[in-house]
């Protein structure tokens, strides 16, 4: 385990603000996880846990406590049949390499979530998803340090409570768990056509027919590419908003007065409308507000071009909220996390 003292939060997080973190303690097992917790709890010390800090917004005046960063590797088969193969997988593995890998073992599940950044313990804290795909079809179960006990439980996805970008690790039940390890259940089949409709018309305009696992990856990461600035070149966080679910009456109501609204069944009662669209139409692609700038190519994008901090970021996160929700009667959600 290394300690270290006085760290930049900016430097933790890929939006590149927030002020100093009293201690940083990295971990590489869950033992080392098990040991901060107690001696934080014996010390009375506030205590949050990064994993690759793109999902996550520091403020200004920093953490007064324990910021513990998840280093834990592993990648394990457990188990391999006729038809799937289970992996165990340490929750500081880096998301893509995960993926990388489960593509190059010719498996099928993950290919959709290609290029997101951040760990795979983080994976279902926010039930990261693209192009189709999310973290709870695939995953069986998780490990987790519950620092409410002070002991180890493993959690079925059902325990999970997992919805659209949503679980208990950002809910209910947020700052209970600790991740070590997560356990998902891949497929030996090709992917199966019909793919979600941006991801369709890549393939289509590409004249790419033969479904592999790995054309699947180079279609979303070629996508990605276009659509989400590298953070470590543009300081952001991917989407900075969830794209909004709203009821078929609103959706209906919005469908008529703007008919080149997309839009997408979500049940029998809800769509999903993006909300890179609302961001839009609100007049504020491409726009500076505050230092921070609507991606010119994807407006669910955030850059911090020369915001000061993070009050920068907030009056600019209102100004986009507020007006979306003038123009359209919708009040959009921020994705990621706070610290």
């Amino acid at each position: 385990m290394d300690i270290q003292t006085n760290k930049q939060l900016s430097d933790l997080t890929t939006m590149r603000i927030g002020g100093t973190a009293h201690f940083v303690a990295t971990v590489t097992s869950p033992q080392e996880v098990a040991t901060v917790y107690q001696n934080a709890q014996r010390l009375k010390q506030n205590i949050i846990v990064l994993g690759g800090g793109s999902n996550v917004i520091a403020h200004d005046e920093g953490f007064d406590g324990v910021i513990v960063l998840n280093k834990i590797p592993g990648f394990e088969v457990i188990e391999d049949t006729g038809d799937s193969t289970t992996i165990k997988i340490g929750a500081g593995e880096l998301w893509d390499s995960v993926v990388e890998r489960s593509v190059t073992m010719g498996l099928s599940g993950i290919a959709a979530l290609s290029a997101i950044p951040g760990t795979a313990g983080a994976a279902p804290v926010q039930n990261i998803g693209a192009y189709g795909q999310e973290i709870a079809d695939t995953l069986v179960s998780l490990e987790a340090y519950d620092t409410q006990q002070n002991s180890f439980v493993q959690l079925s996805w059902q325990d999970c409570g997992f919805s659209y970008r949503h679980s208990i690790f950002r809910g209910s039940q947020q700052g209970r768990y600790v991740i070590v390890s997560i356990t998902l259940k891949l497929y030996k089949a090709a992917p199966q056509p019909p793919f979600y409709t941006a991801l369709q018309t890549y393939l289509d305009e590409h004249n790419i027919t033969n479904y592999t696992v790995q054309a699947i990856r180079d279609a979303v990461i070629a996508i990605r590419a276009k659509k989400l600035p590298d953070p470590a070149k543009l300081p952001n966080t991917g989407s900075f908003f969830k794209n909004a679910i709203v009821e078929d009456w609103l959706y209906n109501d919005l469908k008529a007065k703007y008919p080149d609204m997309p839009g997408y069944e979500m049940d029998a009662t809800h769509h999903k409308i993006p909300t890179g669209w609302l961001i839009q139409e609100a007049g504020f692609k491409g726009q500076v507000i505050n230092g921070m700038k609507v991606h010119s190519d994807n407006a669910l994008v955030l850059i911090n071009q020369s915001a000061k901090g993070y009050a920068d970021l907030a009056a600019a996160r209102e100004e986009i909220i507020s007006t979306v929700r003038d123009t359209f009667r919708i009040t959009i959600e921020q994705e990621p996390l706070e610290i």
